[in-house]
């Protein structure tokens, strides 16, 4: 464990010094690790500069400076499904999404309403928080079972809907398959890589569950790199080598979360998906 964890912060290092080898400035690297018996930490984040914060302790409705409501099933923006064939119809009610006993509940039912069979909730920040850059994290306790996806990710501005995805790019900076409950991905998309060509990459919890306890799931993202983490585990970092066509994350991104149920990621919910399930979020914050 602790072989991989450096191998990983090696592989950071040796990225982010690549430039000066290739000028020829820098050529010998010497890297030390001293302590390596003792707790095996990581230098898991860098900024520390506080932004925005909520920490969902006002109890109704979602601040509405903040965050907006997606409605409905992706028809109105020409996307039913959501692009996913998600079987799930958002709504705003407390029912899908509240602010209570000091945390966000996102709320899955399996109940009929518009038609559809299934109700959650889906917000976004656009146009009301979007950021360049920075460290955002959410602590966050995930549902369980056969066809819940829950996601905390972030979308690139579309310029007033000149520009489409995947240009404008996805960061997943949390995604999970309800019915695998150790494993969460982060991933981005881009052109040339979106939907099943994203790169993506695994985390899997050891001894313990996402849905039995809150844990942090974060990027520390700056120029030419994204640092994916959850709870004290830096587990990959993402730069434009890595990506086989046009980085585009170097612009302002907004954050979206919600908990879709079906779809291609994750399939249908089967006769033994447990209904109500919910995703609880006990804040969101974000750096530079």
């Amino acid at each position: 464990k602790f072989r991989k964890k450096y191998k990983i912060m090696n592989k950071i290092i040796f990225k982010q010094l690549l430039p000066w080898l290739r000028t020829g400035v820098l050529a010998v690297i010497a890297l030390s690790f001293t302590g390596c018996d003792t707790d095996e930490t990581q230098t898991v984040t860098t900024l520390d500069n506080l932004v925005l914060e909520d920490d969902f302790s006002t109890p109704g409705a979602l601040d509405p400076g903040l965050w907006n409501y997606e409605i409905g099933n992706g028809a109105a923006q020409g996307i039913p499904g959501w692009g996913n064939n998600e079987l799930q119809y958002y709504t705003d009610r407390p029912e899908n999404v509240v602010v209570e006993d000091g945390m966000l509940k996102i709320t899955a039912r399996q109940e009929q309403f518009q038609g559809f069979g299934y109700t959650s909730a889906r917000i976004q920040t656009k146009g009301k928080f979007q950021q360049q850059y920075g460290r955002f994290e959410a602590r966050i306790k995930l549902p369980w079972g056969q066809g819940l996806w829950p996601a905390f990710w972030m979308l690139g501005d579309d310029n007033n809907g000149t520009e489409m995805w995947p240009q404008i790019g996805e960061i997943d900076i949390m995604e999970n398959r309800g019915q695998e409950p150790t494993l969460i991905t982060g991933s981005v998309h881009g052109p040339g890589y979106s939907a099943g060509e994203s790169v993506s990459k695994e985390y899997e919890l050891e001894n313990a569950r996402f849905d039995t306890d809150f844990h942090v799931f974060g990027i520390e993202w700056g120029e030419n790199y994204i640092n994916f983490y959850v709870d004290d585990v830096l587990y990959n970092q993402l730069t434009p080598e890595d990506v086989p066509g046009e980085w585009v994350f170097n612009d302002e991104f907004y954050i979206i979360m919600n908990v879709a149920v079906g779809g291609g990621f994750v399939g249908s919910p089967s006769p033994q998906t447990v209904f109500p399930q919910e995703m609880l979020v006990d804040y969101i914050r974000v750096y530079n």
